[in-house]
């Protein structure tokens, strides 16, 4: 696996990424972590008394790991030798959400490809706490392409 080349693809930084590191990645999904860290700023008002993460959040964690990660991988020969950027535009989201994730816990997302056509992934996402609880799971699909150099 190269989990490295991977990571270096992602269009994001902090303080907006959500990948910590994938633990296994091949043509049918991928598997990853994130540490929601007590000092994300959105904390800071989603409950202010009682702060809890975001649904929009962990969906954009399951989408960064279990649907950008594996499209970079799908299309890493061609970016490896340098044709192009990697661009990507959800398209299409249904997510259930089952427990909360507090500050500082660590989040386990597996992603199952459904198909890979035409520029558009789909995937079946799942969310795990430490003690394997299901957080929550959905479908997510994306647009991918690689933007040719120039």
């Amino acid at each position: 696996m190269k989990d490295q080349n991977i990571l270096k693809y992602l269009p994001y930084a902090p303080p907006f990424l959500f990948v910590e590191e994938l633990l296994h990645v091949d043509n049918k999904g991928v598997k990853g972590t994130f540490t929601f860290h007590a000092a994300l700023d959105f904390y800071k008002g989603h409950f202010k008394e009682s702060p809890v993460t975001p649904g929009v959040i962990l969906t954009e964690c399951c989408a960064q790991i279990g649907l950008v990660c594996l499209g970079i991988y799908l299309n890493l020969p061609s970016l490896e030798k340098g044709q192009g950027d990697f661009g990507v535009a959800m398209s299409g989201c249904d997510m259930e959400f089952y427990l909360p994730v507090m500050p500082g816990e660590q989040v386990i997302v597996l992603s199952e490809l459904v198909y890979y056509r035409f520029h558009k992934l789909k995937c079946r996402v799942q969310m795990h706490n430490k003690n394997n609880e299901m957080v929550c799971k959905g479908v997510l699909a994306g647009m991918l392409k690689n933007i040719p150099n120039g």
